[in-house]
């Protein structure tokens, strides 16, 4: 019992400690979003056909309400598939928040974050050389995100409720991943993952698509804490579109669509996380 508390202060120490920087950061991302947020939508509805250039650049801010706008834009067909592919491929959810409260090295956020953006052009370009369809632009009914991410009017308010739900995963995690590192030890848990560059980002990719911001907090958390592969970081977030996915499902009538949307993107995902773990590790 008094080894399990020691655990418990340990942990919630940790987390108490980064709750200043994900504040920071959560009310720095607010203001960006609400001030930039109709922006966004008209620079990527008139990119036309460099509408991934767009997408793939302006996704990487880490707010569920991009990617959502975006799928609700594709349904309408004022984006093409591309430049929706090049959005959730970019952006990453929690991610750079939980990286600058971790205090990583900006060399490799900036890496990380060029890689997501570049990857999210090429492969955004290469599904519109694929797929072509063409249809009117129509008018779309805007599909509020505040039923998955809480937004809220007052930025201080939304960034506060982001914070403290973070802060809840992350002691969570924390806690649970002590727990499996004090059972099956750590040399044990680190020879048994990062040594399997291929089904690491098989499985991280599965944990991208879930639609909630806890899995780009359980990936990010597990790279840092050096227990998965760059590689397998890498695809769990190219997957990871946070609530895009189930905007998408809601907003556009066409199911096998939407289904090879998700196989386009978990592929990719996977694909880039399988190369990077052998050039990389």
């Amino acid at each position: 019992m008094e080894a399990l508390l020691d655990v418990l202060m340990d942990v919630a120490l940790d987390v108490a400690k980064l709750i200043p920087f994900l504040f920071l950061t959560y009310w720095a991302m607010e203001f960006l979003e609400h001030k930039a947020g109709n922006q966004f939508k008209q620079w990527v509805q008139r990119s036309g056909k460099f509408g991934p250039v767009i997408g793939g650049v302006l996704g990487i801010v880490p707010q569920c309400g991009f990617s959502a706008a975006a799928s609700g834009l594709y349904a309408g067909r004022v984006i093409t598939m591309g430049t929706l592919i090049a959005i959730y491929l970019s952006t990453s959810d929690e991610m750079l928040p939980i990286l600058i409260s971790e205090q990583a090295a900006p060399l490799l956020i900036g890496k990380i974050l060029l890689l997501k953006v570049i990857i999210g052009i090429v492969f955004g370009f290469l599904v519109d050389m694929v797929y072509h369809e063409k249809k009117p632009m129509h008018h779309i009914h805007e599909i509020c995100e505040h039923d998955h991410c809480q937004c809220d009017k007052s930025i201080v308010k939304s960034a506060l409720i982001h914070t403290l739900q973070i802060a809840f995963f992350l002691f969570i995690i924390s806690l649970a991943l002590e727990g499996v590192l004090q059972w099956i030890g750590e040399d044990a848990l680190a020879e048994f993952i990062l040594n399997r560059p291929v089904l690491g980002p098989i499985l991280a990719g599965i944990v991208g698509l879930i639609p909630n911001c806890a899995s780009s907090v359980i990936i990010t958390k597990l790279y840092l804490e050096k227990t998965i592969l760059f590689g397998t970081m890498l695809a769990g977030l190219l997957t990871n579109a946070g609530v895009g996915v189930l905007v998408l499902f809601r907003t556009n009538g066409k199911k096998k669509e939407n289904l090879a949307i998700v196989g386009v993107l978990y592929g990719v995902g996977v694909a880039m996380g399988i190369l990077f773990s052998f050039l990389v590790g």
